[in-house]
Order: C-alpha cells, then sequence, then structure tokens
C-alpha cells in the first residue's frame, strides 16, 4: 500500500499508520523502518508480545536482511536511511538520512509476513518509487575510503588500478586521495609501488594510519600500549553502553577512565580495568561497558599480536610515560591534525576544516591547542571522533615531509608560539596526482610541481 500524496513529515505519518493498523488490522505484529536505534535495546525485539497485545519493533535498516523477526506481519517504510558516504576531499565521512533505493523497498517488503500472509505500508507515493529511488543502493566501495583496499591490491601486486576490473569501479578523485594518502604515510614510493613498510602494513587487517601507528609504537617503545588502543578502535565502533534512563549514573562511571591527554588513552584505561578484573563481564556491566564488545577487543588483540610475533616486533611498554604512545599515534594520523580555532571550535590544518570535539570525548572543554583524531563524522556538525591532545612539533617529527614549523617572524606577537603549517595542499585533483596506466603499468607519480624541492626558512620543504 502506498501513500496517495507525497507525505510532509515522515515521522508523524509513521506513528499513524502504527495506530490506524492497531486499531483496524488483524493480530500480528508491526515493524516500522526508521533512521536510529539504540543498541541497548535491540535484544528486546524478539521478546514476544503479552497476550492481547501487539509489538512494535522500530530498526534500522539491519532488519531489511540480516534478522529475521518472528510474526511480523504488517511492514511501516518511510523510505528514508542513515547512510554513511565518504567525501575524499575533507577525508570525512558524512552520515546523512537519503532516501532508499528501490532494491531496499522491496527488501524491507518482503520482511512483512515471514510467518503468514502480511501488509507493507509505503509512506510515499508509487510515482517516488517507480520515478525518485534509485534501482539499486550505491554500492559500498563507491562511498568509503579505499585506503586499506588499494593497499591490499597493491601487496598482491595489482599496479594498474585504473584497468583493474572492479564489479563496481570506485570514483577516480576516492582511488586518488587514497594513493596519496598511502604515499604520505610510507606505504608507497614515489613511483607508487609499495615500500618495505607498506608491504608490512599490508599484512595488517586495518586501517593504514592504524598499521603505522602500530609498527612506529615498537620504534618508540610503547607498542603494548598501542596494539591495545588499536584493537580497542578497529573492534568496535564504541564499547559504552548509556541507557536512556541512566544517562548521568553512566557518564559518571565514564569519567573515571577519563585521561587529561584524551581518548587514546581513555581507551586503554579501560581495557587495563577490563584486564585487571580478571576480563569480568560483571565488571563490564558495573561500569556500563559493552562485554561482548570487550572479548571481541580481546580477540582481535591476540590476532595482532600474533602478526607482530610474525615480523619479530617486539612487545614492550612505556609504563606511565604516555607521551610516547600519543607520538606514536602522529605517526599515524599526522594528515588528521587540528588547531584550536579563536572562537569555536578546532581547524583541521590540511584543510581549514571546521570541527568540533564530540561532547562525549574526554577533552570535551578541555584547553587542548593541537589535537589529532581518528576519524571525522558529519552528523549534525563536522565531529571528531577518538581525539587526543599533541605537541605540534610531534608533527614535524612524524611527518618532516609534509609539515615544517611556521617562521615565527611573519606572525603577531600574541601567535608567536610554536605553529606548523602543511607544506603543501591537500590532494585537489588530477593536477596533483597523475595516473599513467599506459607509460608506467598503473604506477603513480606525483606532478613535478609537487615534489620541487625549494629552500625554505629553518627546513626543507617540497
Amino acid at each position: 500500500m502506498y501513500s496517495r500524496e507525497p507525505e510532509s513529515d515522515y515521522l508523524d505519518a509513521a506513528l499513524v499508520t502504527v495506530m490506524q493498523i492497531h486499531l483496524t488490522e488483524p493480530q500480528g505484529d508491526i515493524l516500522l523502518f526508521l533512521t536510529a536505534l539504540p543498541g541497548e535495546t535491540a535484544s528486546r525485539i524478539f521478546e514476544p508480545a503479552p497476550p492481547g497485545t501487539r509489538k512494535v519493533v522500530i530498526a534500522t535498516n539491519i532488519a531489511e536482511t540480516s534478522l529475521t523477526i518472528d510474526g511480523i506481519y504488517y511492514v511501516i517504510d518511510p523510505g528514508f536511511v542513515k547512510q554513511s558516504s565518504y567525501d575524499s576531499k575533507l577525508g570525512m565521512d558524512r552520515l546523512q538520512i537519503t532516501p532508499i533505493s528501490q532494491a531496499q523497498a522491496r527488501q524491507r517488503s518482503g520482511r512483512a509476513g515471514r510467518t503468514g500472509p502480511g501488509k507493507c505500508f509505503r509512506l510515499y507515493t508509487e510515482a517516488a518509487f517507480q520515478n525518485e529511488m534509485l534501482p539499486t543502493t550505491i554500492p559500498e566501495i563507491q562511498r568509503q575510503n579505499l585506503s586499506n583496499t588499494i593497499l591490499m591490491l597493491k601487496a598482491m601486486g595489482i599496479n594498474d588500478l585504473l584497468r583493474f576490473d572492479f564489479m563496481d569501479p570506485p570514483p577516480t578523485a576516492t582511488m586518488l586521495g587514497s594513493l596519496e594518502e598511502l604515499h604520505n604515510l610510507g606505504a608507497l614510493d614515489d613511483e607508487g609501488l609499495l615500500t618495505r613498510l607498506g608491504r608490512q602494513m599490508a599484512d595488517f587487517p586495518m586501517d593504514p594510519s592504524l598499521s603505522k601507528a602500530l609498527i612506529k609504537s615498537v620504534e618508540l617503545g610503547c607498542s603494548d600500549e598501542i596494539l591495545t588502543i588499536v584493537s580497542m578502535i578497529s573492534a568496535t565502533q564504541n564499547i559504552f553502553h548509556r541507557p536512556r534512563e541512566k544517562q548521568q549514573q553512566a557518564d559518571q562511571k565514564k569519567a573515571k577512565f577519563n585521561d587529561p591527554s584524551g581518548d587514546h588513552i581513555t581507551l586503554l584505561n579501560v581495557y587495563n580495568g577490563w584486564k585487571a578484573s580478571g576480563y569480568s563481564t560483571p565488571w563490564c556491566f558495573e561500569n556500563f561497558i559493552q562485554p561482548r564488545n570487550m572479548q571481541r577487543v580481546k580477540d582481535v588483540r591476540q590476532q595482532l599480536l600474533t602478526l607482530m610475533a610474525r615480523h619479530k616486533h617486539a612487545l614492550t611498554s612505556c609504563g606511565r610515560n604516555t607521551q610516547k604512545v600519543r607520538q606514536a599515534l602522529c605517526s599515524g594520523f599526522f594528515r588528521n591534525s587540528a588547531r584550536k580555532d579563536p572562537s569555536e571550535g578546532y581547524k583541521t590544518l590540511v584543510e581549514g576544516t571546521p570541527v568540533f570535539l564530540h561532547p562525549s570525548s574526554a577533552l570535551f572543554g578541555k584547553p587542548a591547542e593541537h589535537v589529532i583524531y581518528q576519524s571525522l563524522v558529519e552528523t549534525t556538525k563536522e565531529y571528531m571522533h577518538v581525539v587526543s591532545a599533541i605537541e605540534p612539533k610531534w608533527l614535524v617529527e612524524a611527518a618532516p615531509t609534509f609539515f615544517k614549523v611556521a617562521p615565527t617572524d611573519k606572525l603577531s606577537k600574541r601567535k608567536r608560539a610554536e605553529r606548523i603549517q602543511p607544506l603543501h595542499n591537500k590532494f585537489a585533483g588530477e593536477d596533483d596526482w597523475r595516473l599513467s596506466a599506459q607509460k608506467k603499468q598503473g604506477r603513480v607519480q606525483k606532478s613535478t610541481r609537487s615534489f620541487t624541492r625549494r629552500p625554505a626558512p629553518g627546513s626543507a620543504s617540497r
């Protein structure tokens, strides 16, 4: 069933439809697709409704294909989904509410009546379905960061990326941006071929920035700590549990783990606390931490430990000297750096993009001048996720070909503290990175302008 006219407020229309079904339709539970679902309530969807009542399940697109709920006879489909897409220019994931595809609409209607006759109420017109929706969903490879994918292809000996037979070819700009990122990390040489460091990074199944930080931590003597932090980031997006009815209590428990330097050491504190408790599940519940996610962190850590042993990387601890930990993180995340904006929030050092600390960050409300972050996610604002305070000189030490210390004679007296600046603009298009499939068999080379060495005050720049 379709709406006769377009709905001005799909949320209001969804609630009205729920009540209409409840008052007019025979027995059977209802599945309503919306764009958000708190994870802690997910397990309740499988509980049967008490006699004489019906259950209304509000779910994201996970309920399209990943699970089947018994007793669902009615589906309400507003026609929207919250979907992440990667902006290669800004290096940011945009989490946006977008219309679903025709294929998704069919999947949703198919959830109705899996165990008996059912109905699907679509809160959009049939004309909108036929004329305004894409036939199929945009493939994930076309809307994500490709750095890890390209690193794997390079490790497999595939250098002609332009001619590689992708099922769904990703955007050229995204590929070029990922190639530049891998070059800056030292995984690719000037010809676009895999370096020795790049081969090591490719063996670790994670974001290249994380694998670079892990390998660098061996040299800095803090590989034990970085191994834990990398596992915490790689295994799950969120380990903290914040039930709506106990938000204040959950925040107080989380605050006990907060470290003044930021979120990376906070994650380390959580894991060490769980380890000290004997990997206790009751300890997790007491501290509003999700035990299943922590177990996954432990499994990932063991897997990475095996890979480190294969490469003969020593496992060393820096003890309380967590400064080394943040220095190691700078080696992988120097591009993800930002400086405090005097007016509000921060600005990224590479693009000057306005970004903000998420309220859940351990640094929220703290006077950190320079920070690095794990990722940027755009929701209501461009938020930095997993953020730590750093010293600007660490960026220059981690990437001397990418950053230099800004000459202080050009700054006002108020700003003559140590400042840093990128040596070049971030990837801006094919002018900076050229792919020549015929001449170089897919090797990548920087433009002559990008690699001309010219003197700069106090340092060499490119």
